[in-house]
Order: structure tokens, then C-alpha cells, then sequence
């Protein structure tokens, strides 16, 4: 039986493939993964959001009354205005990549959905105090996760152009007699 590639995620004992099943696995990869200073200033905001998510999900757990729900979305719109300023602030290298816009366009969903179920929370619960939650559990998973991969892809993809830009350094570099070589020729052409 060949083995495939080490992988830095666990492994499914059931595909043999990567997985993170929850967001404190995810968080642990963040902090685990990263090698360069940006990316683990990205990471670890990555890692607080996956925090405040999960504070989030075991409330909707519990099945909260709005106001309850209230305190624990507005600390993750925080943390996601906080981390959406860092993406922002990423050098070029990163802004030049496709999943950039992806996962800033993930970020700003994500903080908007959070606005419109406050929005709706709070008119419902005016309308109608008997209500008990507004945010669907399995709706905020989707969005969160959503988020967040878009996230893991950007950091990835820049890991693997940063390591590809380093390969194509040292492949780049020229020994003494190649350079000699090429002078030869120049001279030659030059007559």
C-alpha cells in the first residue's frame, strides 16, 4: 500500500483524507502551520474568530432568546471588523492572489448575515417577545465554516507561491561558469 503525502490535518480514519471536524481542531492547525509573520498574524486572527464562533454555536445550541444571542454576535462582529482591518493591511503579495478577494468578500458576508439577524432579532423580539431565536444553528455553521475555509485556501495558496518564489530563487541562481559561459558568447555576438 503506497502512503500519500504528510499532511499537517489529521486524517479521517474512514477516507485516509485531511479533515478538521470542529473549530478548536482548525484553531490548532492555525497556530501549527504558519512560518512567516503575516501568516500568523492571519492565522491567529483566524484563530479568535473560530473562538467567538464557538462561543456563538453553544449559545444557538442552548437555543437562547435573542437578547441572550445579542452579546456573543455583537463580540463576533468585533473580532471580525479587527480581522477584516488585518486582511486589509496584508502586503502585496497576498492582495495579488484570487482567494484574497475571496475570502475578503467571505469576511464582509459573514459580518453583514451577523447585522441582518441582530436587525431581524431585535424587530421580532419587539413584535413578538415569545420568540426564542432567530440565527439558525446549521445556517451560522455553514456561514462560518464558509468563512473560514476561504481562509485556510488564501493562507495556503500564499505558502505555496512563497515556496514556489523560493525554489525559483535558488533555481535561478547562476555559478560562476555559467555566467563566464554566457560572457564568452556575449563577446562573441558583440564581435
Amino acid at each position: 500500500m503506497t502512503t500519500g503525502p504528510a499532511s499537517r490535518l489529521p486524517l479521517d480514519p474512514a477516507t485516509h483524507l485531511p479533515s478538521i471536524q470542529n473549530f478548536g481542531e482548525l484553531s490548532h492547525f492555525l497556530r501549527s502551520a504558519m512560518a512567516d509573520e503575516e501568516s500568523l498574524q492571519l492565522a491567529d486572527g483566524m484563530a479568535g474568530l473560530s473562538v467567538n464562533i464557538e462561543s456563538v454555536l453553544a449559545h444557538l445550541k442552548t437555543a437562547p432568546e435573542p437578547a441572550a444571542l445579542a452579546a456573543p454576535l455583537m463580540d463576533l462582529m468585533t473580532i471580525l471588523r479587527e480581522h477584516r482591518a488585518l486582511v486589509i493591511s496584508l502586503t502585496p503579495t497576498w492582495r495579488g492572489l484570487y482567494e484574497y478577494a475571496s475570502y475578503l468578500t467571505a469576511l464582509n458576508n459573514f459580518r453583514v448575515l451577523i447585522g441582518q439577524w441582530l436587525l431581524t432579532a431585535n424587530q421580532q423580539e419587539l413584535a413578538d417577545p415569545a420568540v426564542k431565536q432567530i440565527v439558525n444553528f446549521e445556517d451560522f455553521e455553514l456561514v462560518a465554516w464558509r468563512t473560514l475555509g476561504e481562509g485556510m485556501l488564501l493562507i495556503d495558496m500564499y505558502e505555496q507561491v512563497c515556496g514556489r518564489e523560493a525554489v525559483e530563487s535558488v533555481s535561478g541562481a547562476l555559478d560562476e561558469s555559467r555566467v563566464q559561459r554566457a560572457r564568452r558568447w556575449w563577446e562573441k555576438l558583440r564581435g
